[in-house]
């Protein structure tokens, strides 16, 4: 009882504690880049993300809580419900914020029901429950930009097309700092952050050594705003990433190492794509750890020991003494 006070208690400062603050930060920036800072996307686009979201994170938490016999999660009062839609209020707007889908709803609304959808479908077993792997709102980018090819992100200018002067300086070191301040006090995440900024800039290096690519073009993306959120807000989500800190820095320069690959091979929109992929490969590899520690936890497992049965040796009955004659009567019937 006391453990799962501690794990409730945990719980509740760091992953519900991050997750209110994200909601609020990701609420106000689409608030205030509709209404001051420039974003272009219609304002139909983020409300139909975030119904859609809504509706898909409570129609499976409905179904899964039907079929194990157990109260969704949603309920039991308001504060219950909007701790429950706070992962999909995040997904939704992320989508709506970073996809650029000229005046097109569908689009946006594929994306936001892909991105809650797959936490029910792609899962890996991660202690004593399985966990989804992948990052919900970057696959949901992911998806759409593979499936809509008209479909693009947005411009990298519209974060601050409306800010002049040091309001251009401001607003990204503001991201910067609350993104600092939720990664080092909620999610511990700061070693994938320094894994994944020392590997983009070292494969900016690489490339440029190995097949000319101007280095300063290739630390240019590190400049926008977009990346800045890419880095603080999308890869280092703890419920797609590792918790200890040496796998943080082997995802982190994996993400680098898959977006250095991407660019040789002329694939666009590389951030998203090389942590979807990089999600998929850690999603296969808790896979296979599962397995493999089942096949271990069976070879432990002794024979069990055979039973002998003791053979019961029954006693030949003693034949009636025969006189001569009977021996002789007898004799003369085998015969």
């Amino acid at each position: 009882m006391r453990l799962k006070t501690l794990k409730d208690q945990w719980y509740n400062v760091h992953r519900l504690g991050g997750l209110r603050r994200f909601a609020v930060a990701i609420t106000a920036f689409n608030v205030l880049g509709h209404l001051f800072f420039g974003f272009e996307q219609s304002v139909a686009q983020p409300l139909v993300a975030l119904a859609v979201a809504y509706a898909m994170a409570l129609l499976l938490e409905g179904i899964e809580a039907w079929t194990k016999g157990r109260a969704p999660r949603f309920a039991g009062g308001l504060k219950a419900l909007v701790d429950f839609l706070l992962p999909a209020h995040i997904t939704g707007l992320a989508l709506a914020m970073l996809l650029y889908a000229n005046d097109q709803l569908w689009p946006i609304a594929f994306g936001a029901a892909v991105a809650v959808g797959a936490k029910a479908i792609f899962r890996a077993p991660v202690g004593q429950g399985t966990r989804h792997f992948f990052n919900p709102s970057n696959l949901g980018i992911a998806v759409v930009l593979i499936f809509f090819p008209w479909v693009s992100i947005a411009p990298p200018y519209h974060f601050t097309e409306n800010l002049v002067g040091a309001a251009d300086w401001i607003l990204p070191g503001l991201i910067v700092c609350s993104g600092t301040y939720l990664n080092a006090r909620f999610t511990k995440r700061m070693p994938l952050i320094a894994a994944w900024l020392g590997g983009f800039f070292l494969q900016a290096i690489l490339r440029s050594w190995f097949f000319g690519t101007p280095v300063a073009a290739a630390w240019m993306p590190m400049t926008g705003v977009a990346f800045v959120l890419f880095t603080f807000y999308m890869v280092t989500d703890p419920a797609t990433s590792p918790g200890k800190p040496g796998a943080q820095v082997l995802f982190g320069a994996a993400v680098a190492a898959a977006y250095a690959v991407l660019m040789v091979i002329h694939v666009v929109f590389g951030l998203f794509f090389s942590l979807a992929v990089v999600c998929a490969l850690r999603g296969m590899g808790l896979h296979l750890q599962a397995a493999l520690a089942r096949r271990r936890a069976l070879r432990q497992v002794p024979a069990p020991i055979p039973v002998q049965v003791p053979t019961v040796v029954r006693p030949t009955p003693a034949l009636p003494a025969l006189s001569t004659n009977g021996r002789q009567a007898a004799y003369e019937r085998e015969i």
